[in-house]
């Protein structure tokens, strides 16, 4: 089914490192943007997957971060730029149930090293650049049938 729309739709969260209190919103945000769109549900859980996995990931490790979509007939696209500690070794990140999270974390159940895996693994395209010190950008592009 096409999207409801021919345009393309942009906007972005602000999201506080820390705060779990706000975990999901952005994802949920998206979904029903992505919802109302009459976007597959599918290709809408690989979306919130990926947006809760990065969202979670800026809650957990950054002072703060932009969560930024675009949305167009052929993609949604989803980047993500946070301030935070960086990664030091990306392919060593990107292995399932790899974690540098801090045991307080992992007592409130999050941290089991899923989430770059998750976000590759829902997105059709995938990209990180990682700055040690200054923070990370996720780029991730889910295709429309």
């Amino acid at each position: 089914m096409p999207l409801n729309t021919d345009k393309t739709i942009e906007g972005s969260f602000q999201l506080i490192g820390g705060d779990f209190s706000i975990a999901g919103e952005s994802s949920a945000r998206l979904k029903s943007i992505l919802t109302d769109l009459g976007v597959q549900e599918d290709i809408i859980r690989r979306a919130s997957i990926a947006t809760f996995e990065a969202e979670m990931n800026v809650i957990i490790y950054a002072a703060a971060g932009t969560l930024h979509y675009e949305i167009s007939p052929r993609q949604i696209r989803i980047t993500l730029v946070d301030m935070g500690p960086g990664i030091k070794d990306i392919d060593q990140a990107m292995q399932e149930g790899y974690s540098t999270a801090p045991d307080w974390v992992r007592e409130m159940g999050w941290g089991a090293g899923m989430g770059l895996p998750n976000m590759k693994k829902n997105s059709d395209e995938f990209k990180i650049d990682s700055v040690v010190g200054e923070g990370t950008t996720v780029e991730m592009v889910i295709n429309l049938p």
